[in-house]
């Protein structure tokens, strides 16, 4: 009898338990539709401080917004933890024009942007023939052609591609070492089509990497109409483009990672990360790119204050410095939690945009993957429909690298995602409210069912 009775009482306390932490989560669904503000951060902080570029003025105060902000929250307490910084400065107006070899008058003039970490053209023009080509294989065999030229790659999104992260994987060797792999061979500068399906003519910048044992040319991102036209003339006619630019790097800046805490009740001493990258490029508002993973971050803090939950473990919301041209923020908290020999459980990056919530990604054990993907259905009625292996985020891989952390990454639509990524339009306009606040509400769910049962 004692036997049958546990075998009935069993799945009752397991539905009591489901119904507990469903009721939890729509609690906490109805204070993010109700009470959210993280949309009204994210006009503060586009707005009112607008592009956050590693080593500027606006990081800075971006720093000083990021920890009020916390605090106001309700954080337990709020760290700012120094790194040091790469200190890029764009210099001025980036230019680029055609000039036809057979006529003396400009023909078209090109909107561009120089690639992030790019060296500029000294101060005057670079004119020089260009060379189109489709791939490093055509790069390749044209390599005899290229001293004294302009390279321009057309390597363009794969289209069918439902995952638009993964043709973004594929066109990012292009920014990143297209430069120096054309000054192996004499190149005096490089242009890219910028990474994006866009149908507009806006240039994308992001960061490039230059290897040392060849010329630092200058490179520069083409908008997409201005990428088809340059492809297209190139293969009627000879043509030169001048090219000006002012990048240059000035010594290292201090800066920092904002973390705020919510102290652990019984395992203090364990820590759970969920965060976003407050700096951005210089030529947006980094609305999407960070600013929705960083409001995000700061909502969730707030909501968890606001129902009175105490985790059993202590959560960090970070706000990460230099995400976008040198990771250095993500390096030092990795860095420092390993000198301090932290026991971090679980860390959960939001860096990805604001859209509409889809799934979450992992890097972590089968065991592991198997609880996470026991909570889907408690996730499923706020958007989350999946779950898969492999993700995280770029601040925090090196927790995984250095302390073997297991990382996930949120993982909304990403259609739209690269539109505007790294570009003028990344904007708070561009953000819809509804869709922000459902990724906080995913977000802070989860971080909820990590403290509660992760192994």
């Amino acid at each position: 009898m004692k036997k049958l009775f546990i075998a009935l009482l069993c799945p009752l306390l397991m539905q009591a338990q489901v119904n507990t932490d469903a009721d939890f989560i729509k609690n906490l669904s109805d204070e993010v539709l109700r009470n959210g503000q993280a949309h009204d951060l994210l006009r503060e902080l586009t707005k009112g401080i607008g592009g956050r570029l590693a080593g500027s003025p606006q990081f800075a105060k971006a720093v000083e917004w990021g920890a009020s902000a916390l605090k106001n929250a309700g954080a337990d307490k709020v760290i700012l933890q120094e790194c040091m910084m790469p200190n890029w400065k764009r210099g001025g107006t980036d230019m680029a024009s055609i000039v036809m070899i057979d006529q003396k008058k400009t023909t078209r003039k090109l909107d561009v942007l120089a690639l992030g970490n790019s060296m500029g053209t000294g101060g005057k023009a670079i004119t020089a023939e260009v060379i189109a080509v489709a791939s490093f294989d055509e790069l390749e065999a044209k390599k005899d052609q290229l001293k004294g030229k302009i390279v321009y790659y057309n390597f363009k999104f794969n289209p069918t591609n439902i995952q638009t992260f993964k043709s973004y994987g594929e066109v990012g060797q292009y920014r990143r070492n297209g430069a120096s792999r054309a000054a192996k061979y004499g190149a005096v500068g490089v242009m890219i089509r910028s990474l994006t399906e866009a149908t507009d003519n806006n240039p994308h910048t992001g960061a490039m990497a230059y290897n040392d044992s060849f010329p630092k040319i200058p490179a520069i991102a083409l908008g997409g109409d201005d990428a088809d036209y340059v492809w297209n003339l190139s293969k009627k006619s000879s043509f030169r483009v001048s090219i000006t630019t002012n990048g240059h790097f000035l010594p290292d800046a201090k800066g920092h990672n904002v973390i705020a805490e919510l102290t652990g009740t019984e395992f203090p001493d364990e820590f759970i990360t969920v965060g976003g990258h407050l700096d951005s490029w210089d030529v947006n508002e980094g609305a999407h790119d960070d600013g929705a993973g960083i409001v995000q971050t700061i909502e969730i803090l707030r909501t968890l204050k606001a129902l009175g939950y105490k985790p059993k473990r202590s959560i960090h919301f970070v706000l990460f410095a230099n995400e976008e041209n040198g990771l250095r923020g993500g390096s030092k908290y990795a860095e420092e939690a390993k000198a301090k020999n932290e026991k971090h459980v679980f860390a959960l990056e939001s860096d990805e945009g604001g859209f509409t919530p889809r799934g979450f990604g992992f890097t972590m054990s089968e065991k592991q993957f198997e609880k996470v993907q026991s909570w889907l259905p408690l996730l499923k009625p706020y958007g989350t429909e999946w779950m898969r292996k492999g993700g995280g985020g770029a601040d925090i891989g090196p927790l995984n690298r250095l302390l073997g952390t297991p990382l996930g990454g949120y993982v909304p639509d990403d259609q739209r995602y690269f539109d505007i990524h790294h570009a003028r339009s990344d904007v708070f306009e561009n953000v819809n409210k509804r869709e922000l606040m459902l990724g906080a509400i995913n977000m802070g769910a989860f971080i909820y069912l990590v403290d509660k049962y992760f192994l």
